[in-house]
């Protein structure tokens, strides 16, 4: 395996890849930290009372999740947890101080209406569901005086003790409202806790309280939290529907994490949470949608317990939380419609649009508006026109734009390649195994499979670029070669930047901002490059760190977001439903590797207009694509699941009627959420096999398949979507059915 490290310019190019991944792997252990709220210091039972205590939020968390046992309908745990609740508002009340006002009440709420989920109309009719609701006010308020709502849900999913979703969102908001009171804060408005206990069935809690509850019409303002996992950041997945509650949001947050580019990917994903009630469909009241996102392993699985919380989230919500809602009660834009100025406030949020924000490594937040946005993000392009035609003289503008065009080009490849390289080598490792997400239970696998592949992607444009000769004249602008080279090369790769934060623009998206603090990032390191040229040369290593020095903050972004967005899509993949064989198959690692492939893109691409010539030798290439053999055939050795990232089935037992009191067909239905058949499950547990009585000849495509819509009741509880579940019809009918664990 010789990679040939004769010359000394291959020494230098691997000297150079070293350093790079050193540099990147350093920047990747600083996000990881962030990401996963190492640098949250949780506080424990015996914290003072005037702070938020991650520790007493956890007690509150044990006890819905593990001493009351079932939240969901039809199980005596919801009514407990409903009582639980109701109790240590009572206790929080009998501390309150004189200038306090507190009220509590407990409502059943009925009702029905239409929604459309998935792109199917469902009709919902409900009755008997309870609510919790306390109004934390001061005593001198009024019953009219705008509130902020917090809204959480206390029911639980099937089979799942619901400690992150969403016994933590029920605990956060518990130990607020203590902290309300114990801190001796008397609110400028008053806040409303809103504890909704139907939730998972399609929001009916939260539409039961706005058409009914009488303090429904006094909201001003409201905040949804909820959980898809079990910690991590605590996203700002929505906003609106004007600027002012992410421009509160972006003021107040001790810990901010939010990015509007949210808003432009949650409207597809197949799920919902209250904030559509109250936002969207019955309430169109500003607010933020705040979601743990990661630790999606245990979403709505009996693993979903309290020692799965991942330390510090809770701590960082809360005070997140805390400081949102001093906030929002102190704004002059807190208005209901028995506010004299109502009309006029309201439209004029309305008429505002949702304006571009980001959070960088939870730090700080980066807010400005869309009129902003549209001046803002239009530079780019103008600059990269105002360059074109000014770096030359009058007879070699247009060389000058062909060449800068010519560097367009070859960047966009190079970003297109980094995703289907890493898309071709999934395609060809798959039928040499029998199983697909290896990386699922291993995250870094798929980093170790995929970026050196995606960095092939990246170089193949910068080696074939000596192909094509420049339109500029090097004798005639009297510029030498390499210089006109490295200038095509940057510009283009600027434009390339500037195009897609247009589009963005243009689109009307809030994401452009990710490509925009690309370009931004770039013209500082240009500027510093070209000086140090005229002191090292322009082949020298220190001109090169010249060129990366300013675009530390870009990548260390680039790496952040983009890892978050990869352990997420990572996470969620084990529920993302199964598409039918053999297609099905390959659905997981494609997507996974065009993720990665993507992000690797975004995070090395700014580099490559300079540093891609240390990279852009055939031993480099040849050793990179060395590494993604060996990544392949190393994750081929891993099993796909542990017990810290299990696989879902589902396990039906289906009646049908005839009637109400005749049973014409009974029949046990089992499907898998992930492209890993349920032949992999008779495999591997051959107990399951056992039961069904499945034997080694048996064949997939010969088994009777249960039909769609008997799983619709499954459809409510989990976010499969509608691509296609591969489900085993079983004829097998008995009174009992014993299935040891999967």
């Amino acid at each position: 395996m010789a990679f040939g490290f004769g010359s000394s310019e291959d020494v230098s190019a691997f000297k150079f890849l070293f350093i790079m991944a050193v540099g990147y792997g350093l920047v990747s252990m600083l996000t990881y930290s962030v990401i996963h709220m190492k640098f949250i210091v949780p506080l424990h039972n015996d914290a003072p009372l005037d702070r938020f205590s991650e520790g007493r939020a956890i007690q509150h968390v044990r006890v819905l999740s593990h001493e009351i046992d079932g939240r969901h309908e039809g199980r005596p745990g919801l009514r407990k947890a409903a009582e639980y609740i109701k109790s240590e508002l009572e206790l929080i009340k009998e501390r309150a101080t004189s200038n306090v006002r507190i009220e509590i009440e407990e409502s059943t709420v009925s009702g029905s209406f239409n929604m459309n989920f998935l792109r199917h109309n469902i009709a919902l009719g409900y009755r008997n569901h309870t609510n919790i609701v306390m109004r934390i006010s001061s005593i001198d308020s009024k019953d009219t005086d705008p509130s902020v709502l917090v809204n959480g849900h206390f029911d639980g999913p099937l089979g799942s003790p619901g400690a992150g979703d969403c016994g933590s969102c029920v605990a956060s908001m518990l130990e607020i409202a203590r902290l309300i009171v114990d801190s001796s804060w008397v609110p400028h408005h008053p806040v409303i806790f809103l504890f909704n206990g139907a939730e998972e069935l399609f929001m009916l809690g939260s539409h039961g309280f706005m058409k009914t509850h009488k303090w429904h019409d006094m909201i001003g303002a409201f905040i949804n939290v909820e959980a898809s996992g079990t910690g991590g950041p605590d996203l700002v997945c929505q906003s609106g529907p004007s600027s002012w509650p992410s421009n509160i949001y972006a003021e107040a947050a001790i810990y901010p994490m939010a990015t509007s580019a949210a808003q432009d990917v949650f409207p597809i994903i197949p799920g919902d949470t209250d904030y559509r009630i109250f936002s969207e469909d019955y309430g169109s009241i500003p607010g933020l949608d705040i979601i743990f996102l990661l630790g999606g392993y245990f979403y709505h699985t009996s693993y979903d317990t309290v020692e799965q919380l991942l330390p510090g989230s809770i701590q960082a919500r809360g005070e997140n939380l805390f400081s949102i809602i001093k906030a929002f009660t102190d704004s002059s834009k807190l208005q209901n419609r028995y506010q004299t100025n109502y009309s006029e406030v309201r439209a004029s949020l309305f008429n505002e649009e949702r304006a571009i924000f980001f959070d960088y490594l939870s730090w700080f937040m980066i807010f400005y508006s869309k009129r902003v946005a549209k001046i803002l993000h239009s530079v780019p392009i103008f600059l990269f026109f105002v360059m074109s035609f000014t770096r030359g003289w009058s007879n070699s503008c247009v060389a000058t734009l062909c060449d800068f065009v010519k560097g367009f080009l070859f960047h966009a490849v190079g970003i297109i390649l980094a995703v289907i390289v890493p898309v071709a080598f999934s395609l060809l490792r798959l039928p040499f195994s029998s199983q697909t997400m290896n990386w699922f239970a291993h995250p870094f696998l798929a980093f170790i499979m995929f970026i050196p592949c995606a960095l092939v992607g990246l170089i193949i444009p910068r080696i074939i670029w000596k192909c094509f000769p420049l339109s500029q004249d090097a004798a005639i602008v009297k510029r030498s070669k390499e210089a006109l080279s490295d200038e095509a090369r940057f510009w283009g790769a600027f434009a390339f930047y500037a195009v897609l934060t247009l589009a963005y623009l243009v689109a009307g998206l809030s994401g452009g901002f990710v490509t925009f603090v690309a370009s931004a990032c770039m013209l500082p390191s240009w500027i510093s490059y070209c000086l140090s040229v005229k002191s090292f040369g322009r082949r020298s290593f220190r001109s090169t760190i010249f060129y990366l020095l300013p675009l530390v903050p870009c990548l260390a972004y680039a790496v952040y977001f983009g890892g978050f967005l990869a352990q997420f899509l990572i996470e969620k993949m084990g529920m993302m439903g199964s598409l039918p064989l053999p297609y099905g198959h390959y659905v997981p690692d494609i997507i996974v590797a065009a993720i990665i492939g993507l992000v690797t893109g975004w995070s090395v691409g700014p580099i490559m207009p300079i540093c891609g010539h240390w990279l852009a030798r055939s031993s480099i290439v040849r050793f990179l694509l060395h590494l993604s053999v060996l990544g392949l055939a190393i994750s081929s050795q891993f099993f796909p699941y542990s017990m810290s990232a299990p696989k879902r089935v589902v396990f039906q037992h289906t009646f049908r009627t005839a009637g109400s009191s005749q049973i014409t067909e009974s029949t046990y239905d089992l499907s898998v959420l992930d492209s890993n058949s349920l032949l992999f499950i008779f495999k591997h547990s051959p107990e399951v096999a056992k039961i069904l009585n499945i034997t080694p000849e048996f064949l997939f495509e010969s088994a009777p398949l249960s039909e769609r819509h008997d799983w619709m009741v499954v459809l409510c509880q989990y976010p499969v979507n509608l691509l296609g579940l591969n489900a085993i019809f079983t004829s097998y009918v008995s009174k009992s059915c014993n299935f040891g664990p999967l």
